[in-house]
């Protein structure tokens, strides 16, 4: 993806790029249940690398399976690209944990921007105080191997229903993750800049008192032309 586009969204929430896609007919985008372990304070940006766990059946889920050198679950933790957000799968599923902290370590170590599940991590809140955004149900115990088999690596997926394809951009901020199709993320990161200068001129009008009707949404031109000078003023 372009630096432009990654920072641009750096700097938008995922509840405006939700409405940008909701223009465009997209309403199942926001990966649903997730939330971050520990908030970072800033946004998670990356393209998205996947990996898809599948029910475990027990005669190939033993422990002596993590000795493998090709187990797709660390494969996929090797294989990321640097400045990519790993998305797992986990069949909404948190029981079993998606990962831990050794291998959310690795993928930080290695550069990615972030991971997803829509399971659980183990070690939660050592992953909380690592250097890389991290978004989960809830804390889960147990290894994967109890109940999830790492079976594909950078395939589609489903994550918190949302459909995810490699390379798809990830956006993460305190509340929620979402998807942005590649084909469109530049559009959808300039729209959502321009929606974000209007909803922080709006956040500082009905602070100062102001209605919303005619405001927000914007159907009064006395409103834009109040905003037109608020952005030249403000640098936006």
């Amino acid at each position: 993806m372009k630096q432009e586009t990654r920072e641009k969204l750096m700097g938008v929430s995922v509840a405006t790029l939700a409405t940008a896609l909701y223009k465009r007919g997209l309403r199942n985008q926001v990966i649903q249940g997730v939330h971050p372990v520990k908030g970072k304070g800033v946004n998670m940006v990356g393209p998205a690398f996947t990996l898809r766990y599948m029910p475990a059946r027990e005669d190939r889920n033993q422990l002596v399976e993590f000795r493998n050198p090709e187990h797709p679950q660390r494969v996929a933790i090797e294989q990321c690209p640097e400045g990519h957000v790993m998305v797992i799968d986990s069949r909404k599923d948190a029981r079993a944990a998606s990962a831990g902290d050794i291998l959310v370590t690795r993928l930080m170590v290695r550069g990615g921007a972030g991971i997803v599940t829509d399971g659980g991590f183990r070690d939660a809140a050592t992953i909380g105080d690592l250097d890389i955004p991290a978004y989960h149900t809830q804390p889960s115990s147990p290894t994967n191997l109890t109940l999830h088999e790492a079976i594909e690596i950078n395939g589609p997926i489903g994550c918190g229903d949302a459909p995810v394809f490699p390379g798809d951009v990830i956006v993460g901020d305190e509340d929620c993750v979402i998807v942005i199709p590649a084909e469109i993320a530049d559009e959808i990161a300039d729209e959502a800049v321009e929606m974000t200068a209007y909803e922080d001129f709006v956040v500082e009008r009905v602070k100062g008192g102001a209605t919303i009707i005619g405001l927000y949404p914007a159907t009064q031109e006395e409103n834009l032309e109040i905003f037109k000078k608020w952005r030249a003023e403000n640098g936006r």
